[in-house]
């Protein structure tokens, strides 16, 4: 198949165009390089099944496609609020380009959704029927309530035109290419850790996340667009869940650093507690993640003692 990828110079994306090139399909990488880099694809660009194109998904375009995962989208709090504005442009008018496209050339098409939807959740674990609690006003809603726009612009597709969607939400996913600057907790308590610098905790450390290696999630996404028994939304994530304090001494532990821990507050709306419900995922998809924590951290590491 020939397939478009949105974000393919993400971190994400980037393992999706290496997932699909092995497949054997053809693969069309659209990224401006917000927040994606060369370097993650840097490998791919000599594949004559690859081709790289440098666009932003708020400004329209053309291709002949068979199948579009649309992953367009800064996704850690520092990058999506550096711009608010473009952040819940890139998800809403991106949304609109993609499906514009899906409904001209009759392809499937993929929304890279969030758990961020389900906001600071009153439901725990969260499922699929949770509406969420999210503040439409806050300095999070420009990236929450933009994937929110994105997944009803997507079912309004789907019910008024036809068009073949799939929908996840993706909860915390770490892995090699993730960005040394992104904010994340993952990639901050690694970089501070292999630099020696104290390791930053916000809050007290008792809320928790739920980590997902990213080779599980690539995965995820595969077994999601090429089945037929449901369209979404579907959660893709791992349902043993951490707390900020776990890994933290789970980071110092593997680098073998020496680094202290300090507390700071807590951001605005931050959630207190994350974890998926991932039944659907394993009745429709057969999907559970199979990397532990421990695991995915040794290769993440090595890959930012690399770069580093």
């Amino acid at each position: 198949m020939r397939i478009l990828i949105t974000g393919g110079a993400g971190f994400l994306g980037s393992h999706l165009c290496e997932r699909l090139l092995n497949e054997g399909h053809e693969v069309i990488c659209l990224d401006n390089l917000f927040t994606g880099t060369k370097r993650n694809i840097h490998h791919l660009l000599d594949n004559r099944n690859f081709e790289w194109m440098r666009h932003d998904v708020v400004d329209g375009f053309k291709c002949e496609v068979d199948q579009i995962y649309n992953l367009a989208c800064p996704a850690s709090p520092v990058h999506y609020q550096y711009n608010a504005i473009k952040t819940i442009k890139t998800s809403v008018m991106g949304a609109i380009n993609c499906l514009g496209l899906a409904k001209r050339t009759n392809a499937r098409i993929f929304q890279a959704s969030t758990s961020e939807v389900y906001g600071d959740p009153h439901v725990h674990p969260q499922n699929e029927e949770y509406w969420g609690n999210v503040n439409t006003i806050g300095l999070r809603a420009c990236y929450d309530e933009g994937k929110r726009c994105a997944e009803t612009l997507f079912f309004d597709y789907h019910r008024q035109n036809g068009v073949d969607i799939r929908v996840i939400r993706i909860f915390n996913t770490y892995g090699p290419r993730m960005m040394v600057n992104d904010g994340r907790v993952v990639s901050n308590f690694i970089v501070q850790a292999l630099k020696g610098d104290p390791i930053t905790i916000y809050g007290d450390g008792s809320q928790t996340r739920s980590f997902c290696y990213v080779d599980d999630l690539i995965d995820g996404f595969v077994r999601m667009m090429n089945q037929s028994e449901t369209v979404g939304p579907v959660n893709l994530g791992n349902p043993v869940e951490f707390t900020m304090k776990e890994l933290a001494d789970l980071v110092v532990e593997i680098t073998g650093s020496n680094s202290e821990i300090v507390h700071k507050p807590l951001p605005a709306d931050d959630p207190k507690q994350r974890r998926p419900d991932i039944e659907k995922a394993t009745k429709y998809l057969g999907w559970e993640p199979k990397v532990q924590l421990a695991e995915g951290l040794k290769s993440t590491i090595d890959y930012f003692s690399k770069i580093l």
